[in-house]
């Protein structure tokens, strides 16, 4: 997201008060919306579960549904991941089957990582209701996972989770475009699970499932060769860090605590690059996320490396998750609780 977000909708004031009654009438058009779709929805016969924000920007949903994804396999479900496929220009028709070769110009970068990183069937299209029916028609799971669908209500879900980044959590707390907001805080007393991306040390709306979620360095990938190292690697080294994600400065940080000298480089989230992005005129290590990597794969030199991380959260989150599917589910007479694992 622009630098200027943090000024306009992070900050201590808000310059941007003359708009309120825009934010007022957005906020009313976004009340009457989720009331009438809600109505309208109907039940699909697979659960739906729904990660999703009530701010803008990236807060850390794709790295939570990568982790649910695995959590449900565990579980004995087989998930698919729906997604809108932001950043790419899907051609006219239906959905589209994503997999990690797949080209993040046409389905998006986060559905290809994620593709990637789960091994699960990823498919994206605008309408993830249609979506859904495909995975039904094709029989390609038994569970949907909907990644940043939280404000999507023409497709019915069994559980929604919705993540905060830490650092920024709710900004001034206005809603758009006064601030970050796309639903106010009240919207949090319908969801099922809120999940905190780091250090609550932003305004985060307390909830009585709220856990806090660390995403942890893995290790350090080179995209040309494959070669790894482990995060200790980046200590002591001066390295550029190119970050086309919602918050890039989260990225930069989390280098600089590995130890390393960072030139941050910020892009908008989403960002096509070009091998002019990666042009580094010495001999530095360039440093990205895992979002942007799928993008430079294709003409990334032997200079390009991916700090890999992995998501982790309270013991407890598991199974108190599925615990809540499994009531739901029994609620609507789907699956019987006994028939998958604890």
């Amino acid at each position: 997201m622009a630098d200027w977000t943090e000024t306009l909708w992070y900050g201590q004031r808000c310059p941007l008060w003359p708009l309120l009654p825009l934010a007022w009438l957005y906020q009313r058009i976004a009340r009457n919306r989720r009331r009438r779709l809600q109505a309208q929805a109907v039940p699909l016969p697979l659960p739906v579960i729904v990660v999703g924000n009530i701010t803008a920007g990236g807060t850390g949903k794709s790295p939570l549904t990568a982790w649910l994804a695995g959590f449900l396999v565990k579980q004995g479900w087989r998930p698919v991941i729906l997604s809108r496929g932001y950043g790419s220009d899907q051609p006219a028709g239906g959905p589209m089957l994503v997999t990690a070769d797949s080209d993040p110009a046409t389905v998006g970068d986060e559905p290809v990582m994620l593709a990637g990183q789960t091994g699960c069937p990823v498919v994206v299209h605008p309408k993830r209701l249609d979506s859904a029916r495909m995975v039904m028609e094709q029989g390609l799971g038994d569970i949907v996972l909907c990644d940043d669908g939280l404000q999507h209500y023409y497709l019915a879900r069994d559980l929604e989770l919705a993540v905060f980044d830490g650092a920024r959590g709710i900004g001034n707390g206005a809603s758009l475009p006064v601030g970050p907001m796309r639903e106010l805080p009240a919207r949090l007393q319908d969801v099922d699970f809120v999940v905190v991306n780091g250090d609550a040390t932003g305004p985060v709306p307390e909830h009585p499932r709220r856990y806090k979620m660390t995403l942890e360095p893995h290790r350090v990938r080179n995209l040309a060769t494959g070669d790894t190292h482990p995060p200790q690697w980046l200590s002591g080294r001066d390295c550029v860090a190119l970050a086309g994600i919602g918050n890039p400065r989260r990225f930069f940080d989390q280098l600089q605590a590995l130890g390393a000298t960072v030139e941050g480089r910020a892009f908008a989230d989403h960002h096509r690059y070009t091998e002019k992005d990666i042009t580094v005129a010495d001999e530095r290590p360039l440093l990205m996320t895992a979002k942007d990597a799928v993008k430079i794969r294709p003409f990334a030199h032997a200079r390009c490396w991916v700090l890999e991380v992995e998501p982790t959260l309270p013991a407890a989150f598991g199974p108190a998750l599925a615990q809540a599917l499994r009531r739901k589910l029994a609620a609507r007479g789907l699956e019987p609780s006994s028939s998958r694992e604890t």
